[in-house]
């Protein structure tokens, strides 16, 4: 059985900057051999879904913003880099970059957490859209799609773990 400390090492950064799920599923005998990524996924977005509201929306609120200021820094984990890179969201002209940083801006005032989206497989103006038309949602249901788009980058990122092993 893989010890926790390297299931955390492994797999805490899987939930963005948020170990804490990875420990909570480990720590509730929710991992078992042999490893896999729709194992791991299960047990982990159970976690996630029992946590606290405020633990929740913490999970949110981890996640950077697309195009924004932590990716010009360039201080996005290695994960959120590579998806937003795939994304195209790394090469925007400055009127693209100025209208995510306009939706960004206006998105957090009203939800008070950044725009989740999955971006793999999505280009730009697949993203712009999905912006433009979540913007207008309630934060119920903005707070659902959120959770479930981090579920998917969840997921996404242990099959690209496993994939590498």
């Amino acid at each position: 059985m893989i010890d926790r400390n390297d299931f955390v090492a492994r797999f805490g950064g899987v939930f963005e900057h948020s170990p804490f799920i990875a420990e909570r599923a480990y720590d509730a005998g929710m991992i078992d051999e042999p490893l896999t990524a729709l194992d791991i996924h299960d047990a982990l977005c159970a976690t996630f879904r029992t946590a606290s509201d405020a633990e929740r929306l913490g999970v949110l609120r981890a996640h950077p913003d697309l195009a924004g200021k932590l990716a010009i820094a360039g201080e996005l984990t290695e994960d959120s880099r590579r998806e937003q890179a795939g994304a195209g969201l790394d090469r925007l002209s400055p009127e693209e970059h100025a209208r995510f940083s306009e939706l960004n801006a206006a998105y957090v005032a009203k939800f008070e957490f950044p725009f989740i989206i999955a971006v793999k497989g999505l280009n730009k103006n697949d993203i712009l859209s999905a912006f433009e038309a979540r913007i207008d949602n309630t934060r119920e249901a903005e707070l659902a799609t959120a959770s479930a788009q981090v579920e998917k980058i969840a997921r996404l990122r242990l099959e690209a773990l496993f994939s590498e092993t």
